[in-house]
């Protein structure tokens, strides 16, 4: 019982979420844009329940791994029969100009995105958030900071003139300037002062295990956390930057995957999520949400992966017709789904493998044998 509720509950529930959004994104643009939506499903295989309401078959479908939506003159086999009315024609997705279809295909990693900025301006809105304050708690012995006679208790107020509010603020000012003089504003107490401190270069590794060089002034933080509260304006602001802190990211971790940096066994898959969000909900049902972004965020971007099957794959075939003045042939398409398909069944492969050795179901196995 206590499986279901906080690792099958949950992940069930995330999921569920982000398929929504993203199928709501190409369903509302088609509908928009006149596309005929003949089928909008969460999960695949037989239908668990359905409804059609109008000209569209809503459904939750047995396995909740995926979603789709289902629009008229869409599929392959559509444009092969070609037996369509002239009104149908009309609403058929393949008909409708080559922009449009874009926008449609597009608009599900899109939502993806836009649930992701949400979450986090609700988030800043409702919790704010929980940063360390720039408050000195110990010095290292013969460090820059000592020499410049930092001592415990004191809190930084500015480098170079740039106001700091948070431990963050001041690593990410010193970090990339080893070997250059900073003038550093201190409290201490109720007295201000202004020093000048060098760091130091010191070697160590990004979150890719690169090595990297940095600089230190040999401080380490007191520990002591502040809440910020935020307005409307200034958690929209914050949500949009945190949307785009972790697109990038993600972008950075699929160019260091293909360079090699970046190994394919640290990759993980929907096992993996589920154990995490389990793990999550355990410790707090609020901080399913801050996931749920950071995962909307992944999702939208793989999805524009330029991968025959996925919707940046599609989207290439809409470029190619753009600029060509007329769509691939059938064949071409064909061939090149049964590529896509290819690569992400042996993604999907990969990963799941990846999940199963992290929770050491293949030890199990082994020694049934």
């Amino acid at each position: 019982m206590n499986f279901f509720l906080y690792y099958i509950l949950p992940f069930v529930f995330v999921l569920g979420i982000l398929i929504f959004f993203h199928e709501l994104g190409h369903f509302l643009v088609a509908k928009y844009f006149g596309v005929k939506v003949l089928k909008f499903a969460l999960g695949f295989g037989p239908k668990l329940v359905g409804k059609t309401f109008g000209e569209t078959e809503y459904s939750i479908r047995y396995f909740p791994l995926g979603g789709f939506v289902k629009m008229l003159g869409e599929d392959i086999e559509d444009e092969k029969s070609q037996a369509l009315t002239q009104e149908d024609a009309e609403r058929a997705f393949s008909n409708k100009h080559v922009l449009k279809r874009i926008a449609i295909v597009a608009a599900g990693p899109v939502f993806n995105l836009l649930l992701a900025f949400g979450l986090f301006c609700g988030l800043y809105v409702i919790s704010g958030v929980h940063v360390m304050t720039p408050e000195i708690g110990q010095v290292t012995p013969g460090s820059p900071a000592e020499k410049a006679e930092l001592k415990k208790g004191d809190v930084i107020i500015s480098i170079e003139g740039k106001a700091i509010g948070t431990w963050t603020d001041m690593k990410d000012i010193i970090q990339p300037n080893a070997g250059k003089p900073l003038e550093v504003t201190i409290r201490r107490g109720e007295t201000f002062s202004t020093l000048t401190i060098i760091p130091e270069e010191s070697t160590g590794k990004n979150i890719f295990g690169q090595e990297i060089k940095s600089g230190l002034i040999g401080i380490v933080s007191s520990g002591k956390i502040k809440k910020i509260e935020f307005g409307p304006w200034e958690a929209t602001k914050k949500a949009a930057g945190e949307t785009w802190r972790w697109m990038k990211l993600t972008c950075l971790v699929i160019v260091k995957m293909f360079q090699g940096v970046v190994p394919l066994k640290s990759v993980g898959g929907p096992i993996l999520i589920g154990q995490m969000t389990g793990q999550i909900a355990q410790e707090s049902i609020a901080n399913l949400f801050p996931f749920m972004a950071i995962i909307s965020v992944n999702l939208g971007i793989l999805n524009l992966l330029p991968i025959p099957i996925l919707d940046g794959g599609l989207i290439i075939f809409l470029l190619f017709e753009l600029f060509l003045g007329k769509p691939l042939s059938i064949k071409k398409r064909e061939m090149a789904m049964k590529i896509g398909l290819s690569i992400l069944v042996l993604l999907m492969a990969i990963v799941t493998i990846n999940d199963l050795n992290r929770i050491k179901v293949f030890e199990k196995i082994l020694g049934i044998f």
